[in-house]
């Protein structure tokens, strides 16, 4: 008799079937697992590739879908389907963390329902895809389950501050913090100047007729400086 396939219902989720069950589990085990009950690996190694998968990925799907947008427009886009928590958020789509394999304290902890386990997670099963199928697979199996994801994509580019936000978060930085260098002009026309800071980065200045509007200014700046191009900024 066959055994009974331990991850069924995850790999229909997933709408990949594993030769090699011992894979899946690998990227299924956390790091806290470690040394415990006999686990001797766990899914950072998978991680890892799987990261690089998913960006290829999503890469080249929005360079389909978005044939006229600017290096900028499919940055911005990009950080928002490739970081935590849009991995985190198809990894509960897929209900990953009822199969994630924890330590009794990491489980214990509420792990199960993490953001970055499940994250980390979801990466090491897309690199565990690639090397058992082939990017092609994996391809597939991203594009499916990034759907929703990608459908919410706005059709134009965001503002100047918001697309400094999701560039800061896909590179792992502090969120912008926005400080008041300047005010010149009369009370009923003012100029503003102000500085955005992030750590690790130069600060970049901004002027306008008002707070927000320097704000923007300042955030389109340290954008253009860094290389990421094409936000709007509304006065």
């Amino acid at each position: 008799m066959l055994r009974p396939r331990k991850f069924k219902d995850l790999e229909k989720a997933l709408g990949h079937r594993f030769k090699n069950q011992q894979l899946l589990e690998v990227a299924l085990t956390h790091a806290s697992v470690r040394g415990v009950k006999g686990k001797r690996c766990d899914n950072e190694r998978l991680e890892f590739i799987g990261d690089r998968v998913l960006g290829l990925a999503i890469a080249e799907f929005l360079n389909e879908r978005f044939p006229e947008g600017t290096e900028g427009d499919l940055a911005r886009r990009y950080n928002r389907l490739v970081r935590g928590e849009a991995c985190a958020k198809v990894a509960r789509s897929i209900s990953l963390g009822v199969h994630l394999i924890l330590s009794d304290s990491e489980a214990g902890s509420g792990g199960r329902a993490k953001n970055t386990i499940l994250a980390d997670a979801m990466e090491a099963l897309l690199g565990a895809i690639f090397l058992e199928a082939g990017f092609k697979t994996a391809r597939v199996v991203v594009r499916n389950l990034w759907e929703s994801l990608s459908e919410d994509l706005p059709a134009t580019g965001v503002d100047a501050k918001s697309a400094l936000q999701e560039w800061a978060q896909g590179q792992g930085l502090e969120l912008p913090r926005y400080v008041e260098f300047a005010r010149k002009g009369p009370d009923h026309a003012p100029r503003f100047t102000t500085e955005v800071h992030i750590s690790g980065k130069d600060p970049a200045r901004g002027e306008g007729a008002s707070k927000r509007a320097a704000e923007q200014a300042a955030a389109r700046a340290l954008l253009e400086r860094e290389g990421v191009g094409g936000a709007r900024v509304h006065e």
